[in-house]
């Protein structure tokens, strides 16, 4: 799959000769013309790569660089600074705000090609990860799985989920789905540095799905302020209509008409503290069986498993 880059240049001829240079590539562009325009794009495509000049419109690079790094979901994002030749303080404070690179105009198209393979292939490297919360994958998740079975340490794996996110998605469309489970990702992130382990992992499993693997003594705390986080956020993803409603109406796959409750989450939690566990597919059984268990109550909840061998 081409990696999909964002081209960010106020000048359309510069624009044109970065894309011109990058098609050698068969790279996926977009392009945004100022600051704020390259922040919207940035928040709603997934993208593998942004270029990145200095001097732009509405807000500057280094500012939109800031922005883009201090963002829990966003800071995996590989950024190239181009900055203007000679300018050696543009040079560093762009490295300053965080960018990963960068290249001077005019450049040699050679030279800003392989920057580009190399920024991407150091980006693959360090992270296999969800295109659109950039967390961790399914093969990061079972590696971590398999890490900790092999170290017989303690764990707890929370399994998370959205309940009712089909029908949103269904009302209220795709870009609006996205960015729930973006600012689902978010909370688990805040939640996990605030409430969990210095090296507890999330990952995301792929749609709503997402998991955490923490300690048994934090689990209980760490759950809990999953849900309080999500359940203060999850009015914000509506219409004033359909928030003080309490409910959006959808149709069924029969086509009848029904009243869906706001969205929540649930989460099945497996812990080896109680009983034996072997295998990675056992720790997924249990998980699935716990989570539906969550599933079936009223708004958002978590199921522990305490039972014994």
């Amino acid at each position: 799959m081409a990696a999909r880059i964002l081209i960010v240049d106020d000048d359309p001829d510069i624009r044109d000769v970065l894309k011109l240079t990058l098609s050698e590539e068969n790279y996926e562009l977009s392009e945004a013309h100022d600051g704020e325009e390259a922040l919207k794009t940035i928040n709603s495509l997934p993208l593998d790569l942004v270029l990145l000049d200095y001097k732009i419109p509405k807000i500057d690079g280094r500012q939109v660089c800031r922005l883009v790094k201090k963002d829990l979901l966003l800071r995996h994002l590989p950024i190239i600074m181009i900055t203007g030749k000679g300018d050696i303080s543009d040079k560093v404070d762009g490295i300053d705000a965080g960018a990963d690179d960068y290249i001077v105009k005019p450049f040699e198209p050679k030279e800003l090609l392989a920057r580009i393979r190399m920024v991407l292939r150091r980006s693959a490297t360090d992270l296999e990860a969800n295109p659109l919360t950039r967390l961790p994958g399914n093969v990061s998740i079972l590696n971590e799985l398999s890490k900790r079975l092999q170290s017989k340490s303690l764990f707890s794996v929370c399994y998370i989920d959205l309940d009712k996110f089909k029908a949103y998605n269904d009302t209220y469309g795709f870009e609006h789905g996205d960015n729930v489970i973006r600012e689902t990702a978010r909370i688990l992130i805040r939640t996990s540095q605030s409430h969990g382990n210095p090296d507890d992992f999330i990952g995301h499993i792929g749609g709503d799905d997402f998991v955490i693997i923490t300690t048994p003594d934090t689990v209980d705390k760490l759950c809990q302020a999953i849900i309080d986080g999500f359940e203060k956020t999850a009015p914000s993803f509506y219409t004033e209509k359909d928030r003080k409603a309490g409910f959006i109406v959808a149709h069924d796959r029969k086509g009848k008409e029904e009243k869906i409750p706001l969205l929540s989450i649930s989460i099945g939690a497996v812990s080896n503290q109680t009983r034996k566990i072997d295998h990675v597919g056992q720790i997924g059984e249990i998980g699935a069986e716990l989570k539906a268990i969550a599933k079936s109550m009223e708004r958002s909840n978590y199921v522990k498993d305490q039972r014994k061998d």
